[in-house]
């Protein structure tokens, strides 16, 4: 379904209810730079650090996009996938889709940051962590590190800050225009930014690496970076 969800007034702050999971696809697509190659890279990736009777967790799944990626290029079924969000409505769609590709993936319906992560090769968080409280993330950030065995590796996605003020507006207004460019009006552009005021809360490129540094990973690298959006791998050594 196209999403026309900003097109009228909207009236709320934004969350992940039925109205936004029922064009999610379609906003994700249109909304993120590159997000199909950024889920096939994220999904490279991990492929790499896959071992048997390990679990990849997926935190904020929405839909399923990413773990039906990977799916797609697993040629066994000695690995876990596990995808969690507290969005029911995103929770319903993902297995549903699941179930139409015939592909075996867990989706559980609850908060991550009380989700128990454990014996993981992987763990990814795609434009996940930024709708996390600056407090909570550290911590969450601290638990994905210990969840994962050695050698294992944690992918995030975010929308980032730019420390220089200057560069950082003309990034903003690049992203903008890449917006336009996929058919969002100005009107669409300004509600969504209003609805998401206080409820994304970006970091910088920096202090996304210093966090991961913080929680406890030596190895943290930018795998993919365009105007004010990237991907960040960390590797447990």
């Amino acid at each position: 379904m196209k999403d026309e969800l900003f097109s009228t007034p909207f009236a709320k702050q934004f969350e992940f209810d039925e109205e936004v999971a029922s064009v999610f696809d379609d906003m994700a697509a249109r909304s993120i730079p590159y997000y199909t190659e950024s889920l096939r890279l994220c999904a490279d990736f991990v492929l790499q650090a896959l071992c048997p009777n390990t679990w990849v967790y997926d935190l904020g799944c929405s839909t399923g996009n990413f773990l039906l990626e990977l799916a797609g290029k697993l040629d066994n079924n000695k690995v876990n996938l596990v995808g969690v969000d507290n969005s029911s409505a995103m929770i319903e769609r993902a297995g549903l889709k699941a179930s139409a590709y015939g592909k075996r993936i867990d989706f559980i319906c609850q908060d991550f940051l009380n989700f128990d992560i454990h014996n993981a090769c992987a763990v990814v968080a795609n434009y996940t962590m930024q709708f996390v409280r600056p407090m909570q993330r550290s911590l969450l950030a601290e638990r994905i590190f210990q969840g994962l065995n050695s050698g294992g590796i944690f992918i995030m996605s975010e929308k980032m800050t730019t420390q220089d003020k200057v560069l950082d507006k003309q990034m903003i207004e690049r992203y903008y225009l890449y917006k336009k460019e996929q058919g969002y009006t100005q009107n669409e552009i300004v509600s969504k930014r209003e609805a998401l005021e206080n409820v994304l809360v970006p970091y910088s490129l920096q202090e996304n690496i210093q966090m991961l540094q913080n929680s406890g990973f030596e190895s943290v690298e930018v795998l993919f970076k365009w105007v004010n959006f990237g991907t960040l791998i960390a590797r447990k050594t």
